[in-house]
């Protein structure tokens, strides 16, 4: 079943991600999901422990962008205060908003990764363009409608990634 549904890396949160085995297996940029991968969906701003990670991903050297398929009102209010470059209304899976921040980071398919929650938009995406993928497990269980229904499916292909049937 290795498909385009399946990450390179499944998660329990972006803490638990080796930055440095980024790093040393020539990742430069990352591509970077908001809700649900780096705050709840309804909280407006990056908490202290986000935005401490995010100064360890500079330290490393490493570039970074936040691409959203959220609205632009949301995904500008939560940068405002954190000055790091966002794509919203992005319409992930399609290829556009991941070559757009490939582009805005100087980097390309070889060296670039995409952290999010969602198999149908994250994982999907940056499979269909053969980026790295990293999977997390979504922080709040409440989310959007739609987002609710696309879950029950990706709980069928988790069932399948945790059994070793890739």
């Amino acid at each position: 079943m290795k498909s385009l549904l399946i990450p390179n890396l499944y998660v329990d949160s972006i803490f638990d991600i080796d930055l440095q085995k980024l790093v040393d297996n020539g990742i430069k940029g990352l591509i970077i999901d908001i809700d649900n991968t780096l705050v709840a969906w309804d909280k407006k701003t990056a908490p202290d422990s986000v935005i401490k990670w995010f100064d360890e991903i500079r330290e490393k050297g490493l570039d970074l962008c936040l691409v959203s398929n959220n609205t632009e009102d949301r995904v500008v209010k939560f940068t405002e205060k954190i000055k790091i470059r966002a794509f919203h209304s992005a319409k992930k899976p399609t290829k556009a908003p991941f070559y757009k921040a490939m582009k805005y980071l100087n980097t390309d398919k070889n060296n670039t990764a995409i952290i999010g929650d969602q198999i149908f938009t994250d994982v999907l995406g940056g499979n269909r363009i053969g980026i790295y993928t990293i999977l997390v497990v979504p922080i709040k269980s409440k989310e959007f409608w739609w987002t609710t229904i696309v879950r029950r499916f990706e709980r069928f292909v988790l069932r399948k990634i945790k059994k070793g049937e890739n």
